[in-house]
């Protein structure tokens, strides 16, 4: 690893206990949702969670900026390409942007999402192989999303599958991988313990109505290095102390 790629990825990572990443990202998909509605009002709630680093879009990086102070890493989405309208459910998601757009908006890190087992996989793979490439020369860290599509699963567990899609993001360069926690029981050992990178766990509304902490507290009884909130998910009254449990539980 080069040496701006290992300080960049500290930054994203943060400097002890379990990772605190936060989401800003999805009104790229559906618009401006609960506290995703007033950007700068969504940077400064999240900040007071103290986050090691948040994950944003172009957009939520301009219209954020005057609330985001210097320290927390920055990784900007790279990849995208369609909304609720098209049919989130399509997930058609596509690289919109690359390292350099990255760097020139002042990013730590990229981030992106693969799904494993759509019928478009290779193009995924394709495209954050490429992703990756450029990822290198530049010394920036590429953090993936690796989801399973429920189609693809070729007979395995959830679990089963779920380890291997961390472990493929991690040969295709992944500096970082994402993963949801199983939501038909079992947990992310296997998926852990086969991945020579960081995996942080997805916190959002796809856990079944599972207490956020709860599956955090899983999570990292699995091994994972921290997790990934989706800010879309807090609401405005308790948004702040949910942050700071998880900052608690994560210390």
């Amino acid at each position: 690893m080069s040496t701006g790629k290992e300080v960049r990825l500290r930054r994203i990572l943060g400097g002890g206990g379990g990772t605190l990443m936060v989401a800003l990202d999805q009104a790229a998909v559906v618009g401006p949702v609960g506290l995703l509605a007033r950007p700068q009002e969504a940077v400064r709630l999240v900040m007071g969670g103290s986050p090691d680093s948040l994950l944003m879009t172009r957009g939520m990086f301009r219209h954020g900026l005057p609330e985001t102070p210097s320290q927390p890493g920055l990784v900007m989405r790279v990849s995208g390409g369609f909304t609720v309208l098209e049919g989130a459910r399509e997930f058609r998601d596509r690289l919109i942007s690359g390292v350099e757009e990255a760097l020139r908006w002042g990013a730590d890190g990229v981030a992106a999402a693969v799904k494993f087992g759509h019928e478009l996989e290779g193009e995924f793979i394709q495209a954050v192989s490429a992703l990756s490439d450029a990822c290198d020369r530049w010394g920036v860290p590429i953090v993936l999303e690796a989801m399973v599509a429920l189609r693809g699963s070729a007979g395995l567990s959830e679990e089963e599958a779920l380890a291997v899609t961390a472990r493929v993001a991690a040969e295709l360069g992944a500096d970082v991988v994402v993963l949801r926690y199983p939501v038909k029981g079992g947990d992310l050992t296997e998926a852990v313990r086969g991945c020579p990178v960081p995996v942080l766990v997805s916190l959002g509304e796809t856990h079944g109505g599972a207490d956020p902490l709860e599956v955090a507290g899983r999570a990292l009884r699995d091994g994972a290095a921290g997790v990934l909130l989706d800010a879309s998910s807090l609401e405005r009254e308790s948004g702040e102390e949910m942050l700071r449990s998880l900052r608690s539980l994560l210390s």
